[in-house]
């Protein structure tokens, strides 16, 4: 922001402006512009249409009087020459050079010298203005005068801050002006500048601080003001900004107490340290600070804890980690501590506990006591013991035994340091001197634990003394002797007392008085240690009185225990005396120590009883300047165990050892000692302060390589003592110093304690002690009291209350309630442990029994835990609370969960609602009922309650709302519902009032399912039904197996895993169904068939397909055995050639979503092909579908069985009239093959049921095209209700022979009754009768694509309404119904549509006259009108190509000189020109021949003559005997034109016998190749008619003979024709072809004479050899062609070859049904009666022999027989018709019989009468089923009588007609009218009129659909009553004569249909519209 005194600012209006210093308004005001704007105004430069210059120019020191010049630069940025036109500044203060045109190449500049000249002193402003001829601009020239300008910022935003914090930022502002500018900067609160005040010089900058100290958490917005200029008579503001929140941190560790956190750091060990982190988290935006502090902790206590951070800083939403290590030093203590982390402006404090227990060492010794046995004098004794450290401590030891050989015991290492958790082996060695019983209690000292004992014994023998040998029972029998005080005797002396009875023997052999005296409490380790060191005697500290007594002082002591030779002398001695406490004379004995500079004398000594004894101990170093140390040692014992023969076994009394500890120095005087070098830990010893005997143990190590002497004074500290007081310590070892005291309370904080070290004042360490005894100290939260919130009555309420520890002691603590204030609270615990400095929160309940206010007063009772029986302290505490009433309930009163996945479990949510004003407690209860009526009571009961409360007693607070969370588990499926109840419930938990219901769960338990919804079809595959695709995958099972529960053993693995290590995974169902993908020929596309899943339940469902290589755990290769099963290796081999894939395996679908996978099998190798692949829904069933596909050679005749057992549907016995059943055959390969069924079982069932044929099979042999299904018609007829079953043969010729089994069953119907099954038990109902996906560039779509028309009798017609909808928004398509079975019609059978629109189909099904089960497949054939469109297109073009080709050619010979070499007659070599890029001797020729002798198509040389791709003359070969010239071909084409079937060569090509390819013609414009055959047909293999070549058969028009289809399984020869014609010949109905027309008078065509061709001869060769393709069988060979097939078959490549017709799309609607007898119907079906019509005209077939096609000969006339008549009655015929056909007064004949008018009764009329024709009743003369009936294609309906025949002959018998002809007269009218009446009731009775009548009905309800459905008529629309005339009855009986709309305007219809009109008649005959057909009816 610019800040400047103000001025005119640039405008619009004006050119230019100047405004004086005079006109200025004030020095206050100012103006504001941003720096960035100021720039992009001044010193950017802009580009202006291609011109790059400066925006403006600016002129800022200019004074009055002068010229400043400034140049304008213009450069062209642009690529192509700029002229440019300028016009100059208008005003005269501006100048410039005088306009003219700027010329500026690319990349040019030109520089425009701008001159401006001031008069005055104001600011000035004007433009220059550019003209080109892209358009102008313009540059601003602007003067301004010098002032005082900063250029600040708007605003200035802080960075957030949090409350009481502080942050900064800083800006920079600038002095914009040329003049010398002060500045003074204000602001409030809570925002500072710093600096706030300064002098800026011209363009000088300066950066201003902004702090920002918030005491709220607020918003802040202030404005900063700056006064400028030399008085501040300018001013800008800048806009400060800021954020402040409340700070907030939080402490992340891993424990959680009330209130806290905790840092636990577990056991430590001793002197070890250890480091844990807890972290400080800031969710906040903003920085915090914090400070971590200590909270106050007792006195005198030690600080174990420290924090490696104190205060610091944390990012916002960041975290630090702060360290605190943990250095414990007291054993056995647990240290808590307290941290307070502090933020300042935080609104709370958080706490941290850290704790930590300091652990010791856990040492132990193998054995407590080690026999050496016995030894004799001189000889020694190893023994070894192991130390062993149990603890993650390490263990610092040392065993108090002199290793310099003043003992008898010697043991390596005495002292050390033990590992954690090791032990180590110690080696001792037994020495002894004098034969005696020796016995040492050796004391181990341990650091920081008591000390340990290890007894050693050993017996010493010389041979004059054998003393009794001590035994480890020894000693155990003295320490119980000891105990009761027999130890003082003499071992004669106890057994004189036991001789005498004063003692006697207990169970274990021990010694005991008769009155056993009071029992002596036993020592501690510590105490006994003490003894030892202080000489045997018992210190006054130590006992009191009891200590003193005889039985705990000691046998022997010494006095004094240590001596000290300290003087520097080199010779010298000290006393020390040893006392007998015993009643014994005992032996004393020193041990001695060779090269000692300590010796004792005497050695040994006897002393008496209760006697004293001194001994002298000399000191004599043999060197100077040295320590030395020792511990003397004195064995003791009892005289009289000298001999052991004076003592018995139970008297023996081990012997005393006590030592005197020396030390000694040689260093003469003034001479200065050794340094020190050594480590104390630790110099500070705190004792417990308690007022108790208390030990510390302290480690001294010796650091340095020289020994090391220690002395502590006694007397320096009376109330401490320590042992040992003195010693040497040898370089690297240690020493224990263990530290006992009693703590007092006016003892001083510390006490100093000092070590003297190596006899030298100058080398002291100071020990502090503390030992102060503390007064016990407990705090309690709220100053002692405790309030409850309101509570229910008879429910609990909890409160939380805080006690602290404020000593160093560990107390112990227990709440005291008086006993009737018990039933009202307690706390929890009411008994602990509290830690020093430990605050511990207790839960204090309260529970009343009424409503009212209650004041009780418990006491808390603490004590040290060290000594539970001292006095013990009390607080009191004061608790109140108020008692309530309260109640619960629930916030829905039903849950409904919807369906949950059995095994799985759903969490939910019950919220309680608490409305009063206390807690309720409260227990929740849930009853189950399965509403499930199938199942038993027993299930019910014994169901596991599925609904799990996770809390099913709780507390809801006052005025809340509580949620239980639940668990639903259903164990099964069906429909759960759960009450759930609470009851009130007690402090202590029993229940208050009666169960209150609270509301209702429901659930229903599910397991995931998924159906399969549509199935489709494609690639090899496509000519299956949707009914055979769902039969051959399963698919009505898979469903079903889908809706059941999964087994257990289905859920092993509830989610897709690889759990097996084999090839062939376990298999964990039983479920198990085949996937069969058909069978189809070799290299053939991949059979694809798509299932489309839907989701039907309420879950998901994930779902996967696993193939074996996906159920399998991956090894390593070493892991694989190599061996494989044939079942693996096939598998492997059809998973590493993925002929089976499923696109895609997995996925997930939520409810009612849908899916489509695409299942694909690749028919790359020939054979039998099968996966398992395992279908697995996740917690779902799991299913096996068993992969299967065939691959068949192509020229392998192969019928696909998908079961070799076929049930049929059973039949009623006794009936005349069984129905007929089919079974399905299809060919899997790719030729036509024939097949016949072995017929003898057949005859062998009828001759075993009395010659009754109880199975027929109709049609035992016929023929099936590749790809397509032929049908097998049987009649099931049994004899007795049983089940037939028979096994029979299907024989394919030239292929193999299956074995099928047929079974069917009789029932008989007066047993079974209603439940006889004799209705229509469609077994594929399952399948979906409408498409519900599509598959890739599918337009065309059916409305139903299954019709299922249920039960109907024999000889009615069904019709249903189909419609064809076009989806696609572009194309027109085409369509074509193939109806192959003359049952069924469609109308219209074609027809074309346009995109989005929509064909109405009217299916109608004409049941024949005996029952029958229709299971009929119909196709439908769609083709893209572009397709086709283009495909004509292609055609016209190839043809005309083909024709100019055949026409046009070139000559470029030229005259060549004759050579010897002879050419083909009339041709001389140029003239002969050969293949291209061959020359005369490299072009080969047939085997003998030469050039010459070669003869070509007349008028082809042999280069015009091409040969077939890659080959030469001579590598083609010719039929037999032939020669290129000798063999023709067609008309205008050449050998290499004339195209053979693919893969055939010329003579690979059979043609009709006799003939070769010119005689052999094809359709005209066709060539062999253009003439398409049969799918697998070659020319030779394509029959046609007798004594017709392939030119000879005539095709329809515009039709080849593959364009002209033949019924299925038929070719041209087996399709017969009318006598005497071709199939160009016959007519067939418009749109129709040949198999679409099918002829019932099958006539054979007489043979015709042929010429004998020839006589031929063979010539064998081979075809080339191709590459093969990707499709080809894997192994084929593979040669790599030569360069001349290469060649040719590049040219081959360039052939224009004939293009294709498009493939049509072919849809399948499936038609069902079951026709049943009249009386069968009749019988079962007595309501659906009414609903069907019957045709009565048609009776019912009976006779099974003859084929549906066959008709029955003409009675008239005989059949024809073969021979001369035939043939020439054929010819004849074929002439006569021929030429009516081409007459077209016929045909205008035809057209003018339709228009007549039709008679009365045309419908009626019959044939004349004839001797066969019969009479209305009489037998019918067709036997059988060979009687036509309406709506069939063979016969036309029968025509009904005249009246006069009706009434002549039909309706009266012979004798009324000789009435009638002999009375003549007129009748009267009565009898007129009655005989009218008659005949009209006659004829109402007439099968013909009722069929009539119905198809007038239909005909009229048809027509309304296609009103209605081109929206000519609403059939929702309310009926209109509209008044009409009176009219006659005749008239009322001829019925209306309106036609209808599709009858009225044919046009139109078939214009917007692309069809014939709708509402034609489905018979033969011309349609009638309904009001002909009425009118036909009014006859007077």
């Amino acid at each position: 922001m610019l800040a400047e005194v103000p001025g005119n600012p640039l405008s619009s209006g004006p050119l230019w402006t100047a405004t004086r210093g005079k006109d200025e308004k004030g020095p206050g005001l100012t103006l504001q512009r941003s720096r960035d704007a100021q720039r992009k105004m001044s010193s950017q430069r802009c580009c202006f249409l291609g011109v790059e210059t400066w925006a403006e120019l600016k002129w800022e020191d200019w004074e009055l009087g002068g010229e400043f010049t400034k140049t304008l630069l213009l450069k062209n940025i642009h690529s192509k020459l700029q002229k440019l036109r300028f016009r100059p500044p208008v005003s005269k203060f501006f100048t410039t050079l005088f306009p003219q045109i700027i010329t500026l190449s690319p990349g040019t500049s030109f520089s425009l010298p701008v001159t401006f000249r001031p008069l005055d002193r104001c600011e000035y402003q004007d433009t220059i203005e550019f003209h080109s001829k892209d358009g102008l601009f313009q540059v601003s020239l602007r003067a301004t005068i010098p002032r005082h300008a900063l250029d600040v910022p708007e605003s200035v935003l802080l960075p957030p801050c949090a409350v009481l914090h502080q942050s900064q930022t800083a800006f920079m502002f600038r002095n914009a002006s040329k003049l010398q500018t002060g500045f003074q900067w204000e602001v409030p609160s809570p925002f500072q500048l710093c600096p706030e005040s300064g002098m800026l010089e011209p363009g000088q900058e300066r950066r201003i601080t902004v702090l920002f100290r918030p005491r709220e958490a607020l918003v802040y917005q202030v404005q900063a003001s700056c006064a400028f200029g030399d008085e501040g008579e300018n001013s800008c503001t800048v806009l400060l900004q800021g954020l402040s929140k409340y700070p907030f941190l939080q402490i992340s560790a891993p424990g959680q107490e009330e209130g806290c956190k905790v840092l636990e750091f577990g056991n430590v060990p001793v002197g070890c340290t250890m480091e844990r982190h807890f972290e400080i988290l800031n969710p906040s935006s903003i920085t915090t600070s914090f400070s971590l502090s200590r909270m106050q902790r007792p006195a005198l206590s030690e600080s174990v804890f420290q924090c490696g951070i104190q205060k610091g800083e944390v990012a916002p939403r960041t975290s630090i980690r702060v360290p605190v290590i943990f250095s414990p030093v007291t054993v056995d203590s647990t240290t808590v501590d307290y941290l307070s982390l502090t933020c300042p402006g935080a609104l709370s404090k958080t706490l941290l506990k850290v704790t930590g227990t300091c652990i010791g060492p856990q040492v132990s010794l193998s054995s407590s006591m080690l026999d050496f046995g016995c030894v004799d004098e001189g000889e020694e004794a190893l023994r070894t013991v192991d130390i062993i450290n149990s603890s993650s401590v390490e263990a610092q030891y040392q065993f108090d035994l002199d290793t310099t050989g003043h003992s008898v015991f010697t043991l390596e290492p005495a002292c050390g340091a033990l590992p954690p958790n090791s032990h180590r082996s110690l080696r001792l060695l037994f020495r002894p001197h004098h034969p005696m019983g020796h016995h040492r209690r050796v004391v181990c000292l341990l650091l920081h634990r008591e000390p340990l004992f290890l007894d050693l014994i050993g017996t010493c023998h010389s041979e004059q003394l054998k003393p009794a040998i001590l035994h480890p029972r020894h000693l155990v029998l003295y320490r119980q002797h000891l105990a009761r005080g027999l130890t003082c005797y003499p071992p004669d002396v106890l057994g004189a007392m036991l001789a005498e009875d004063k003692i006697q023997v207990d169970q274990e052999g021990a010694l005991m008085l008769h009155e056993d005296p009071a029992a002596v409490p036993e020592k501690s380790p510590m105490e006994e240690y003490y003894q030892g060191c202080a000489g045997g005697k018992v210190e006054a500290e130590l006992g009191g009185s009891g200590e003193g007594s005889s039985t705990n002082s000691s046998h022997v002591t010494v006095d004094p225990p240590e001596l000290l030779f300290l003087n520097g002398s080199l010779s010298t001695s000290q006393s020390v005396t040893l006392s007998n406490h015993t009643k014994g004379k005992l032996s004393l004995v020193w041990t001695p120590a060779p090269n000692s500079p300590f010796s004792v004398t005497p050695s040994s000594c006897d002393l008496g009883p209760l006697k004293s004894t001194a001994f002298r101990v000399s000191y004599t170093p043999k060197q100077h300047n040295t320590f030395h140390g020792a511990q003397l040692e004195c064995f003791a014992h009892y005289k009289v165990l000298r001999d052991h023969r004076q003592v018995e076994d139970r008297t023996l009394c081990p012997s005393w050892c006590v030592t005197v500890r020396v030390i000694g120095h040689s260093f003469q005087p003034c001479r200065e000692h050794f340094i020190p070098r050594f480590s104390l830990q630790h110099p500070r010893v705190v004792f417990p302060a308690l007022s108790l005997v208390s030990y510390r143990t302290v480690l001294l190590e010796n650091m340095g390589d020289l020994p090391l002497v220690f002395r502590l004074d006694p007397e320096e500290c009376p109330s401490v003592t320590v042992q040992p007081t003195s010693g040497l310590v040898q370089p690297g070892h240690h020493q224990i110093l263990t530290l006992r005291t009693t703590p007092a309370e006016d003892c001083p904080a510390k006490l100093p304690l000092t070590l003297h070290f190596n006899a030298s004042p100058k080398h002291t360490q100071e020990l502090s002690v503390v030992s102060v005894v503390e007064k016990l100290c407990l705090s309690l939260e709220g100053e002692g009291s405790l309030f409850f919130k309101p509570t229910a009555v008879g429910s609990c309420s909890q409160s939380p209350y805080r006690v602290r520890n404020l000593t160093r002691l560990p107390l112990r603590f227990h709440w005291r309630i008086p006993g009737p204030d018990q039933r009202f609270i307690s706390v929890a615990p009411d008994t602990g442990v509290l830690q020093p400095n430990e605050t511990m929160v207790q839960t204090w309940s309260f529970t009343p029994f009424e409503e009212m206010v209650y004041n009780l007063k418990p006491n808390l009772t603490f004590w040290p835990i060290q000594t539970p029986g001292c006095r013990k302290s009390r607080l009191p505490l004061k608790v109140v609370g108020m008692a309530s009433k309260g109640s619960i309930q629930a916030e829905h009163s039903v849950l409904d969960l919807g369906e949950v996945l059995v095994g799985d479990c759903r969490s939910f949510e019950v919220p309680l609602i608490n409305n009063g004003s206390c807690s309720v407690s409260f227990c929740l209860s849930v009853q189950q009922s399965l509403l499930d009526p199938g199942l038993p009571e027993n299930t019910q009961k014994k169901d596991p309650v599925a609904l799990e409360l996770d809390s099913v007693r709780g507390t809801i607070p006052a005025r809340s709302r509580l949620l239980i969370r639940s668990t639903v588990r259903p164990a099964r499926r069906t429909r759960y519902c759960w009450d759930l109840t609470y009851q009130t419930l007690s402090s202590t938990g029993s229940v208050l009032d009666a169960p209150q219901a609270l509301c209702q769960v429901l659930g229903e338990g599910v397991f995931p399912t998924l159906e399969v919804t549509d199935v489709r079809c494609s690639g090899s595959v496509e000519g299956l039904s949707k009914l055979q695709i769902w039969s051959l995958f399963s698919l009505g099972q898979l469903n079903a197996h889908l809706q059941r529960d999964p087994a257990p053993p289905e859920l092993t693995y509830r989610v897709p895993t690889r759990h097996s290590l084999r090839r062939c995974p376990s298999i964990f169902t039983s479920a198990m169904l085949d996937f069969n993908f058909s069978a189809a020929p070799l290299g053939s596309d991949p059979s694809s068939v798509l299932l489309m899943f839907e989701n039907t339940g309420s879950i998901p469902v994930e779902w996967s397909f696993l193939f074996p290589e996906d159920q399998q755990i991956e090894l390593e290769y070493w892991a694989e055995t190599g061996e494989f099963s044939t079942t693996e290796l096939h598998h492997m081999k059809v998973q590493d050639n993925r002929l089976f894939n499923i696109t895609p395996r997995s996925g997930k679908l939520h409810p009612g979503q849908q899916k489509a996978v695409t299942f694909s099998y690749r028919h790359d190798f020939a054979g039998t092909d099968r996966l398992p692949v395992l279908f697995k829904l996740s917690h779902g069933r799991e299913i096996l579908l068993n992969f299967m596909g065939v691959t068949v050679e192509r020229d392998r005749h192969y019928l696909h069985f998908t079961s070799t057992k076929h049930v049929f549907a059973p039949v009623a016995i006794g009936g005349f009239s069984p129905p007929k059943q089919v079974y399905e055959l299809y060919n899997g390969g790719a030729v036509p093959l024939r097949y016949r069924v072995d017929t003898e079982p057949l005859e062998q069932l009828t001759a075993d049921n009395f010659g009754h044929p109880v199975l027929q099979c109709l049609n035992p042999q016929g023929e099936v095209k590749p790809g397509r299904t032929a049908l097998l018609e049987w009649v099931l007829s049994p004899l007795e209700a049983k089940t037939y079953s028979v096994d029979i043969s299907i024989h394919v010729l030239e292929g193999d022979t299956m074995l099928l089994t047929f079974e069917g069953c009789g029932f008989d119907n007066s047993v079974l009754g209603e439940s006889a099954p004799v209705q229509l038990h469609d077994a594929y109902m399952s399948v979906p009768s409408t498409q519900r996906m599509a598959l890739p560039n599918q337009v065309l779509f059916l409305s139903e694509e299954r019709l299922s028309l249920g039960d109907i009798p024999v000889c009615c017609r069904s019709t249903r309404v189909l419609f064809l909808t076009n989806v696609s928004h572009s194309d027109r398509v085409l369509y074509t119904w193939n109806l192959t079975d003359q049952s069924v019609q469609i109308y219209p059978e074609h027809g074309t549509l346009s995109p989005g629109e929509s064909s109405l189909c009217i299916l109608t099904l004409q049941a024949s006259g005996s029952p029958s089960f229709y299971q009929l497949d119909i196709i439908c054939e769609v083709t893209l009108e572009e397709a086709l469109s283009q495909y004509h297109q292609d055609l016209q073009q190839w043809e005309l190509e083909r024709d100019r080709q055949r026409n046009e050619f070139t000559l470029t010979e030229k005259d060549l000189q004759p050579s010897q070499t002879s050419y083909p007659q009339g041709h001389t070599p140029s003239q002969t020109s050969y293949p291209q890029g061959h020359t005369q001797n490299q072009t080969s020729y047939p085997q003998g021949h030469t050039p010459s002798q070669t003869s070509y198509p007349q008028g082809h040389t042999p280069s015009q003559t091409s040969y077939p791709q890659g080959h030469t003359p001579s590598q083609t070969s010719y039929p037999q005997g032939h020669t290129p010239s000798q063999t023709s071909y067609p008309q205008g084409h050449t050998p290499s034109q004339t195209s053979y079937p693919q893969g055939h060569t010329q003579n690979q090509t059979s043609y009709p016998q006799g003939h070769t390819p010119s005689q052999t013609s094809y359709p005209q414009g066709h060539t062999p190749s253009q003439t398409s055959y049969p799918q697998g047909h070659t020319p030779s293999q394509t029959s046609y008619p007798q004594g017709h070549t392939p030119s000879q058969t005539s095709y329809p028009q515009g039709h080849t003979p593959s364009q002209t289809s033949y019924p299925q399984g038929h070719t041209p020869s087996q399709t017969s024709y009318p006598q005497g014609h071709t199939p160009s010949q016959t007519s067939y109905p418009q749109g129709h072809t040949q198999n679409q027309t099918q002829e019932s008078n099958t006539k054979e065509v007489a043979p015709s004479p042929q010429k004998p061709g020839p006589v031929v001869r063979k010539y064998k060769t081979l075809p080339p050899i191709h590459s093969s393709s990707s499709s080809a069988v894997v192994g084929g060979m593979c040669t790599r062609p030569s360069r001349a097939e290469r060649r040719a078959q590049r040219e081959a490549s360039q052939v224009w070859r004939r293009p294709e017709p498009p493939c049509p799309t072919l849809l399948h609607l499936g038609v069902t049904a079951r026709s049943h007898s009249l009386l069968e119907f009749q019988t079962f079906f007595p309501s659906l009666l009414s609903t069907h019509h019957i045709n009565r005209s048609a009776r019912p077939n009976v006779t099974r022999c003859e084929s549906r096609q066959s008709r029955p000969p003409s009675v008239d006339m005989p059949p024809l027989s073969h021979g001369p008549e035939r043939d020439i009655i054929t010819h004849t015929l074929t002439s006569i018709f021929r030429s009516l056909l081409d007459d077209p007064r016929f045909h205008h004949s035809l057209v003018n019989g339709v228009a007549e008018p039709v008679p009365y009764f045309t419908q009626l009329r019959q044939t004349a009468y004839s001797p066969t024709t019969p009479l209305p009743g009489a037998a019918s003369p067709y036997p059988g089923n060979s009687m036509p009936y309406p709506g069939t294609r063979e016969a036309h309906p029968p025509c009904p009588p005249t009246p006069q025949l009706l009434m002549g002959g039909s309706l009266y018998s012979a004798g009324v007609t000789e009435v009638t002809k002999q009375q003549p007269q007129t009748p009267k009218p009565t009898v007129k009218r009655e005989r009218q009446f008659s005949v009209q009731e006659t004829i109402r009775r007439l099968p013909e009129f009722c069929d009539v009548t119905e198809e007038v009905l239909l005909n009229t309800l048809q027509n309304l659909m296609v009103e209605a459905f081109l929206g000519e008529l609403v059939l929702t629309a309310r009926p209109r009553i509209i008044a009409l005339p009176p009219v006659s009855a005749r008239r009322n009986s001829c019925g209306s004569r309106r036609l209808s709309r599709g009858a009225a305007d044919p046009d139109r219809s078939r214009e917007t249909r692309g069809a014939p009109p709708l509402g034609l008649s489905f018979s033969p005959g011309p349609h009638l519209p309904p009001s002909a057909l009425l009118a036909n009816l009014a006859w007077t």
